[in-house]
């Protein structure tokens, strides 16, 4: 059974600590502060709206505009779940449509198997959920970030900060994420090449210690894949907690009284 590779403790969201472990990119601790990191993403253009909106007194909204309720909390739990779910479903769907050895000629059986093993459906079936992820996270957002430009004042320089950074870092955002399936793609070319050679592996094991000894059960067939299909879950949970740690700072915001 191929192991994931090993790395050296990592502190940091479980994204980047998951494709650490998962892929063979090592990834060293930044030693730059956020600050830092945010001088070298803004372009000038940016740089000077957000210098602008913290240094200048915030526009006023006209009362009258809808306030935070139970009802926006229920909502924001609503997406998260609903992501998740289809998250959930996505990965799972193509296990469940894997017939079982027996129950289907071996044609079919052998041209499912080869379909399952094109890296390119995960690629697009990911790439797919991205989208859904970065469209519904994004309206979520936006409708946090207009009741907190609701409250006047202070509240209404904080939504203008955060529609600045929304658009400033959109770009980087969908750079960096979109880059995750072709980080995904060589831990799947590992699992499939470890299971491609695990016969060959026993039968030199089972060589070597003799016939008395008890040869261990191997995997079964397509086994990789769910191996496969369950990491690319986590991967994706983890990215949709990371989209969502904007909505998360609005919604404490709004629940300031």
């Amino acid at each position: 059974m191929l192991q994931a590779p090993q790395r050296t403790g990592l502190s940091g969201p479980t994204l980047i600590r998951l494709l650490t472990r998962l892929t063979d990119v090592d990834v060293p601790e930044s030693r730059q502060s956020l600050s830092d990191h945010l001088s070298q993403w803004l372009g000038w253009t940016d740089a000077i709206a957000l210098s602008a909106a913290l240094n200048t007194s915030p526009p006023v909204i006209a009362p009258g505009a809808r306030m935070f309720s139970s009802a926006e909390e229920r909502e924001c739990e609503r997406v998260r779940t609903t992501l998740a779910d289809a998250i959930a479903s996505d990965t799972a769907a193509t296990a469940a449509r894997r017939p079982v050895p027996g129950q289907a000629p071996a044609k079919k059986l052998a041209a499912l198997a080869e379909a399952e093993a094109d890296y390119a459906n995960f690629r697009q079936r990911y790439l797919s959920l991205q989208h859904t992820m970065e469209t519904s996270v994004g309206n979520l957002r936006s409708r946090l970030r207009g009741m907190v430009a609701a409250r006047n004042g202070e509240w209404t320089r904080l939504a203008v900060v955060d529609a600045i950074m929304d658009r400033a870092l959109l770009p980087r955002e969908r750079a960096l994420l979109g880059a995750i399936p072709k980080l995904l793609q060589a831990h799947f070319d590992r699992l499939r090449l470890a299971e491609a050679a695990a016969p060959a592996e026993a039968e030199a094991q089972a060589g070597t210690e003799g016939a008395e000894t008890p040869a261990e059960a191997p995997a079964a067939p397509g086994a990789w894949l769910d191996t496969f299909r369950k990491d690319m879950r986590s991967v994706l949970l983890a990215e949709l907690d990371v989209r969502l740690q904007p909505v998360e700072g609005l919604l404490a915001a709004l629940r300031t009284r």
